[in-house]
């Protein structure tokens, strides 16, 4: 009796050995008091918000040539923050234009004001109602973050999304919003042929409700804000807007010269773009340079 007891009980050991990587693990509450900033962490069946530590330096002045942008979605957020209405946002465009560094100087804006900022992934998305559930009966305004939100050819993942952010947007709280970023406008591949004979494609007759399909998705954000590749004035302008912080944080005594133009120039032709993090990157570098030397 006692031999199949233990058999039992070093069975018993094994089940739960496998289980306990599915089972969640216990967090205490955050103290959003003291947590500006937290990520979503999928955990086995369930998840956690994990604190972030966030550095406040960038300020909205510190995105150029991004005014129109910067003003809608600072009034957007105002909105919010003061208890209004306002729209949940996607923010679409070229790469490394400022659309991440917006949504982060508007947590150092308004974070006194009770603004915190929540980043989650793409694929946790189908977790927002678990998300939007913790935060409904806190005083604090929550921008629900998702960075970088796009869908390859052939995934169906955004016709669950969509669900979801139907299900969850329309009735979450007022004090939760949705920010997202995106290099698509409409977050989903599209294909030439999805407008090329559009009266027949692969055998389907209406093919214009497939491309009306993908595109729905973006229509689930109110606000939309287009950023667009950088002219060279504007990559300069940037280029000169950082050297400045930089080099005010150094004491270090600079001067913008015809030199200093052709050496950003040339950083950005090699890199390939010319973009608010080449010039960002390419201050950094120069000034790194100067205290060097």
């Amino acid at each position: 009796m006692n031999v199949r007891f233990n058999e039992f009980l070093d069975q018993a050991q094994v089940v739960l050995e496998r289980l306990e990587p599915l089972l969640p693990t216990a967090q205490p509450p955050l103290d959003w008091t003291r947590t500006l900033a937290a990520r979503w962490h999928r955990e086995g069946r369930g998840g956690a918000l994990l604190p972030l530590q966030v550095s406040l330096d960038i300020q909205l002045a510190d995105l150029i040539g991004v005014d129109s942008q910067r003003e809608q979605l600072s009034r957007n957020t105002r909105q919010f923050v003061a208890g209004l209405p306002a729209n949940h946002a996607l923010l679409w465009g070229a790469r490394g234009t400022g659309k991440s560094s917006l949504v982060r100087a508007l947590l150092a804006e308004h974070a006194a004001a009770g603004l915190r900022l929540i980043e989650i992934e793409r694929d946790h998305l189908a977790d927002l109602p678990r998300v939007v559930e913790r935060l409904a009966a806190l005083p604090q305004r929550f921008v629900l973050f998702c960075d970088d939100l796009s869908f390859e050819t052939g995934e169906g993942d955004y016709r669950v999304l969509k669900s979801v952010l139907d299900g969850s947007l329309e009735r979450a709280p007022d004090n939760v919003l949705l920010y997202a970023t995106s290099n698509r406008r409409h977050l989903v591949a599209e294909r030439q042929r999805d407008n090329d004979n559009w009266q027949l494609v692969d055998g389907e007759v209406h093919p214009n409700e497939a491309v009306e399909d993908k595109i729905a998705l973006s229509d689930r954000f109110g606000l939309w804000l287009s950023f667009y590749p950088f002219t060279q004035d504007h990559y300069l302008a940037v280029v000169r807007h950082w050297i400045e912080v930089l080099a005010g944080q150094c004491s270090l005594v600079w001067a913008w010269d015809e030199a200093l133009e052709r050496a950003a120039i040339r950083w950005a032709q090699g890199r390939g773009n010319r973009n608010g993090r080449c010039a960002y990157q390419f201050a950094r570098h120069w000034v790194g340079l100067q205290l060097l030397g």
